[in-house]
């Protein structure tokens, strides 16, 4: 299993992101400035800082000094009992798309207007990838789509506290047949990545208006490209946490990636080997390669399962 290896000396001009990272000795939580990680020494994981209020999070984060002298690996930025949510249809090109695909396609011109948005489980921690991590298509689709996403980092009380790039990846045959599908569709093995840094909400400019793109490329060739803006978005965030939290308890934190505007034409068919690059400006870059299913699965002692 491959994953983002960060030496000295890489990029100099970059915007700070809270990542977490396991060295030869331990697993930290650090700001990484793009030249070097500083380790955050007030907490030890991922779930202690979403379980902090908004200025006492911005206080431990600036915190971090001490930097980390050694190579280190980049890990997903989800531990303990932290999950992935979704919100879908949130885009009108989402609408369309689910329309055209659908043999009950009511259903989501009802969620598109409706005061309720979709909101569906997606992976608890141990399963996420994260950037060049492979990606998977599933053996029993026809016809898989990346779906590129801003995603928000929230709090156990339902602020958010950051923001990164997800791919939300979906079996679009399978939720096409039956909305009733909609978990075999979207919750499978390596179905979600999220990029290794969460830029934290005071250096995100107008995160209603991020551009978001992404681009397929298939060997040499780039294949695909598309773009949108969260600005396009028919929902607002504060709507789509709102909505999350009734009822339910997250105590420590979640992500939720608020769904998309990018999705390609019914006669695209994404392959195995396809390399998809999700940007979002002042956010960052998701990158992954796409492999079937079956080459994918991870031996049971590569799962990472941090609790």
């Amino acid at each position: 299993m491959t994953h983002e290896c960060i030496k000295r000396s890489k990029k100099g001009n970059h915007v700070e992101q809270i990542v977490r990272y396991r060295s030869t000795a331990t697993t930290g939580i650090g700001v990484h400035d793009g030249d070097v990680i500083r380790q955050i020494p007030e907490v030890d994981s991922v779930a202690e800082l979403l379980r902090l209020g908004r200025a006492e999070f911005r206080r431990v984060v600036e915190t971090a000094t001490r930097a980390v002298g050694e190579s280190v690996t980049l890990l997903p930025p989800i531990d303990g009992r932290t999950e992935v949510w979704g919100g879908g249809v949130t885009y009108d090109r989402s609408r369309v798309a689910r329309i055209e695909e659908s043999e009950s396609a009511d259903v989501y011109e009802r969620v598109y207007r409706a005061d309720r948005p979709e909101l569906f489980f997606k992976s608890p921690g141990w399963r996420v990838r994260t950037n060049h991590d492979p990606i998977a298509i599933r053996r029993d689709s026809a016809l898989n789509v990346p779906e590129p996403e801003l995603a928000l980092w929230i709090n156990a009380m339902g602020e958010t506290l950051g923001y990164l790039v997800c791919n939300d990846m979906t079996s679009r045959s399978i939720e096409a047949d039956n909305p009733l599908y909609l978990p075999q569709a979207k919750l499978y093995t390596d179905s979600c990545a999220i990029s290794t840094g969460v830029v934290p909400f005071w250096a995100v400019d107008e995160p209603e208006a991020l551009r978001i793109t992404m681009s397929i490329d298939r060997g040499s060739t780039s294949v695909w490209k598309g773009s949108t803006s969260t600005a396009n978005m028919a929902r607002s965030f504060d709507e789509l946490v709102r909505w999350l939290f009734a009822d339910t308890d997250f105590p420590d934190g979640v992500i939720l990636a608020t769904g998309t505007g990018i999705v390609p034409e019914l006669d695209f068919v994404v392959e195995s080997g396809d390399l998809l690059t999700i940007e979002i400006d002042q956010v960052g870059t998701l990158s992954n390669r796409v492999v079937r299913h079956d080459a994918a699965r991870p031996r049971v002692d590569e799962v990472r399962v941090a609790l």
